[in-house]
């Protein structure tokens, strides 16, 4: 008798477990950059946020719909290349991850979105910064952070007003990201009354500017504004030393104000003309900027860019939408996105209509003896 009451008890106790853990639910998030070439380190920093907030959300015994809730990074590298990117989105729609953040670059975010939306599945990117992301409307599609619109006109304000430039050079690599920030900026700074005297073009891969140094150079500009990432400023600006270009101040968006362009100039004095412009606050303006910044430093010592910040709070406005839909299926909680009034890390997280942040911040920043430094 006393060995059946034992087994009964273990049986029970089995049951009991079994019906505990059937009701845990994984939940898979997922997550795209480049992880691999030129623009790893920017990657590796995005997906570091996203890691950062899953790791978070996973002690806080979260229930959703009855269900105790494990979340799953599902990680992927598109290599900054847009076919990539949109073979790696198809790939997260199979996987039936319940949302995404990313991607990186809006060359790869843009043709990603429409496949998100195909596949009813949403994307917060905390990085693409390109204004067509949202222009075709479509419900899955976010941005935690302010568009080129307002990183170009910044920047192009700043150079006719407070800096009173008069000539400047263009250059941009060609991406959806480059071309757009450029492109904005040139108007910007032509209704300001600036003379754009040269426009020039290289690419995403290039290394050596020379040719085109050169060519501007013969047209004494000001500045040159930049359109592309730091895998190219940096080089540009060792570069733009050599050729005697030392008194042109160089303007560029969020892809060249990183800690990297500083290593990737190699010490060249043209680091000191460098003014750039992130959106958000600096993260000393962050609300929890410099709280979650030492967490960051503790996990991931030496490898913080730029987007990280943007990539944690990402993956928590995903899921606070889940929590009020009181489900983690896309079709269900998507809706509830837009209606997001989260405060996060980096801002109070709100939507426009059409999936832009709701008053987003930009920042300008200058290098100080090798260091980025904020100039409002």
């Amino acid at each position: 008798m006393q060995m059946k009451l034992k087994l009964t008890v273990v049986a029970t106790l089995a049951m009991v477990a079994g019906l505990a853990s059937a009701q845990d639910a994984v939940v898979k998030i997922g997550h795209v950059a480049p992880m691999s070439g030129a623009q790893a380190h920017y990657g590796k920093d995005n997906e570091n946020g996203v890691r950062m907030a899953i790791e978070e959300l996973n002690t806080q015994n979260i229930v959703i719909g009855g269900k105790k809730i494990k979340f799953e990074l599902v990680a992927e590298d598109d290599a900054a290349d847009p076919k990539q990117g949109t073979a790696v989105a198809q790939k997260l729609c199979d996987s039936k991850v319940a949302g995404v953040v990313g991607h990186l670059n809006s060359g790869t975010t843009i043709p990603a979105s429409k496949v998100y939306n195909d596949c009813g599945i949403p994307m917060v990117t905390g990085a693409a910064t390109n204004p067509n992301l949202t222009k075709p409307g479509y419900k899955t599609t976010f941005r935690i952070i302010a568009n080129d619109n307002a990183l170009g006109a910044g920047l192009a304000f700043y150079a006719a007003d407070a800096l009173k430039l008069k000539k400047v050079a263009i250059i941009d690599d060609r991406s959806a990201y480059g071309q757009g920030v450029a492109e904005v900026f040139k108007k910007t700074a032509i209704a300001k009354g600036m003379t754009v005297v040269d426009e020039q073009y290289t690419t995403d891969k290039a290394t050596d500017f020379m040719a085109i140094l050169t060519a501007v150079k013969s047209k004494s500009p000001d500045a040159v504004f930049f359109g592309g990432m730091d895998a190219q400023g940096g080089p540009m600006l060792r570069q733009m030393e050599q050729l005697g270009m030392s008194n042109v101040k160089f303007f560029g968006g969020d892809g060249i104000c990183t800690a990297e362009v500083a290593k990737l100039a190699g010490g060249a004095k043209t680091l000191n003309n460098v003014v750039c412009a992130e959106g958000g606050a600096s993260l000393v303006k962050m609300p929890g900027g410099e709280a979650w910044k030492k967490r960051y430093d503790a996990k991931y010592p030496g490898q913080f860019q730029i987007y990280s910040p943007y990539t944690y709070d990402a993956t928590f406005v995903l899921v606070d939408a889940m929590k009020r839909a009181k489900s983690t299926d896309p079709k269900v909680y998507t809706p509830e996105l837009i209606k997001a009034n989260y405060k996060g890390v980096t801002t109070t997280i709100a939507f426009e209509p059409n999936g832009e942040l709701k008053n987003p911040a930009i920042t300008l920043y200058v290098y100080k003896d090798g260091k980025k430094s904020a100039l409002n």
